[in-house]
């Protein structure tokens, strides 16, 4: 694993990589009057791509989730802004600066937009922007790299599902609330593909808490990904509490999590597993209309079922 050195002593080492950045990345098009949606590393450094770097040193205006933390990323790769080069546009003021960033752009300005880590608009800031660049009918430019979902995936093993599909779902940071965190999980239950999920460490806890219900179905734990105590392991979900308790450096850092798919059974179908886990967890009617409405499955016919698990 790369450890990057401090801040402080980067931008001589970028020197080359910015010459390289200019070679490799200046003789294509860059419209003026767009919006360039740029992904940074998610904690290594060198994991940006010549394409961003040539674009944050041809960019008019850096638009950013944090200018202090924006401005030292810029620095660190030996890129100069002024203050009045970057605007701040986080999830506090995304509506309001949307405006600032149309009229930039009206006046023919390029204008990148970062977020503090990967890329935009994934959980991140950046998704009403980009909505309000394109109802004025204005360009938006991506330049893809890193994400802790895809790098945390690449690295999972997710086989394909009961159906013989390979695909994901997305389903980024799940509530605060523990009651609709643990609705959100029975609801997942019932996901054949694999589900991504992130996490921050403060919520990490409650959220493996919540994911022990799913019992031996495999999850894959990354944290601090890409960086120096980088750690990925795979374990049945059941473990997963147990897990982070046996040492206190499994709860830092940011956290991403793929639940992979259920392993096909010959037993009780999806829809009896998530009333099976409600029936746990909650009386028999809530339980009953909560599977009515994950599963979309007929209320009487699941009440009968539930008559039947509670016999059994």
């Amino acid at each position: 694993m790369l450890n990057s050195p401090p801040l402080s002593r980067l931008s001589s080492t970028f020197v080359n990589a910015l010459q390289a950045a200019r070679d490799a990345a200046a003789g294509q098009n860059y419209l003026p009057g767009a919006l360039y949606v740029v992904a940074t590393p998610i904690g290594n450094l060198a994991d940006v791509t010549l394409r961003a770097l040539h674009l944050l040193q041809l960019a008019d205006v850096v638009a950013c989730e944090d200018t202090r933390h924006t401005q030292a990323l810029l620095r660190a790769y030996g890129i100069d802004k002024t203050p009045a080069q970057l605007l701040a546009v986080h999830q506090h003021n995304e509506a309001q600066a949307v405006q600032t960033v149309l009229e930039r752009l009206q006046q023919g300005q390029r204008v990148a937009y970062v977020s503090d880590a990967g890329t935009p608009a994934i959980s991140d800031p950046g998704a009403r922007l980009v909505a309000g660049v394109r109802e004025a009918g204005l360009c938006v430019v991506p330049l893809p790299g890193a994400s802790s979902v895809i790098t945390l995936l690449s690295a999972a093993g997710v086989l394909a599902d009961s159906s013989g599909h390979s695909g994901f779902v997305f389903a980024g940071f799940l509530p605060a609330k523990a009651t609709e965190r643990t609705t959100a999980v029975l609801a997942l239950s019932a996901e054949s593909r694999a589900v991504v999920l992130l996490e921050a460490p403060h919520r990490i806890e409650a959220l493996a808490i919540a994911l022990a219900v799913l019992g031996e179905r495999p999850l894959t734990v990354g944290r601090e990904l890409t960086k120096q105590f980088e750690e990925i392991a795979t374990l049945p979900a059941s473990q997963f509490p147990g897990w982070l308790s046996a040492d206190a450096n499994h709860t830092r850092g940011e956290f991403a999590l793929v639940l992979h798919p259920a392993a096909a059974t010959a037993s009780a179908g999806p829809d009896t597993r998530v009333l099976q886990l409600l029936l746990a967890e909650l009386p028999l009617k809530t339980a009953v209309k909560l599977a009515a409405e994950i599963t979309g499955e007929p209320r009487n016919a699941l009440y009968e079922l539930a008559l039947t698990l509670k016999a059994g």
